[in-house]
């Protein structure tokens, strides 16, 4: 009797916890109509369990701006998750880290860095970093990919 409690209490943790998950990994993405590598971060998203929103815009600048990306962060598309934004070939695990990080405006892949997701080509592998903007307006480097 104690054992099939336990199990059902298990149980509900685990639906409550995959239910609160699955809430927290809906994103909304932004792109211009004709970028390839946008759809295939989107691919590289899903494939790591995130629902996305794909919005198709036809002035990616605008959005920018209105989501608060600076210029030199600026890529080629922007998501926004939680109230953050996510600009550019950002990796899956740090958009899901972001939500460890409150003071953040949010994070970017500044450029188009081959190797990071959706900008795959062969076994080429760029470095690049992962920069956060903080609410005060100072970058800081989140995440560092080293190229091959």
């Amino acid at each position: 009797m104690r054992t099939r409690l336990r199990l059902i209490a298990l149980t509900a943790l685990l639906i409550g916890g995959f239910a609160q998950a699955a809430d927290s990994l809906t994103i909304d993405v932004h792109r211009d109509a004709n970028c390839g590598c946008c759809k295939d971060w989107i691919k590289h998203m899903e494939s790591n369990g995130f629902s996305v929103n794909d919005h198709v815009e036809a002035n990616m600048a605008t959005v920018k701006q209105e989501l608060g990306v600076p210029p030199q962060l600026g890529s080629c598309h922007t998501a926004v998750i939680n109230g953050q934004f996510i600009e550019g070939h950002v990796p899956a695990a740090q958009v899901l880290a972001l939500k460890e990080r409150p003071d953040l405006l949010g994070i970017a892949v500044p450029g188009m860095p081959m190797g990071s997701p959706g900008m795959e080509y062969g076994d080429r592998q760029d470095p690049y970093q992962v920069v956060g903007l903080t609410k005060e307006g100072e970058l800081e480097v989140v995440a560092e990919y080293p190229g091959n």
